[in-house]
């Protein structure tokens, strides 16, 4: 199973969910951030509090798939003390879009399989000159 994998799966159309489709000029971008997500566990993009401290915002916060909000130290002190997750070569990523929001903040949304639980990802990206920082992050689980 990829990490990263788009492709597949028929879906039968719901109409009450929103037809998500990435502008044509936007595709570099998606294809940046998608790379980067899940965040904080792509160790090519860092594993350290102080990488994790450059990807992350001064005022990024998150809301977790708990509804709990989690506060940028927060974050950084429970990534600091995270042991690696043996699973996460298992994690498949789905569904990507990205809507740019403003100049150079994107909205990148997708789905996460962690086996059995399944949650939708928002993340908001800003770039900053070469580099990507996140903003905020939440994960809402799907029952």
């Amino acid at each position: 199973m990829s990490r990263t994998s788009n492709s597949g799966r028929e879906r039968t159309p719901n109409p009450a969910e929103p037809e998500l489709v990435t502008a044509p000029e936007l595709l570099p971008v998606l294809e940046a951030l998608r790379r980067r997500e899940p965040i904080f566990h792509r160790p090519e993009f860092g594993s350290s509090r102080a990488d994790f401290e450059r990807m992350a915002a001064a005022d990024f916060w998150e809301i977790g798939a708990s509804g709990r909000r989690y506060s940028r130290g927060h974050v950084l002190d429970v990534l600091e003390h995270r042991a690696p997750d043996p699973a996460e070569h298992t994690w498949r990523t789905r569904d990507f879009h990205c809507r740019e929001l403003g100049p150079d903040t994107y909205l990148l949304t997708y789905t996460l399989e962690q086996g059995e639980r399944v949650s939708r990802r928002s993340t908001i990206w800003r770039r900053n000159g070469d580099e990507w920082v996140i903003v905020f992050h939440q994960g809402t689980l799907v029952s």
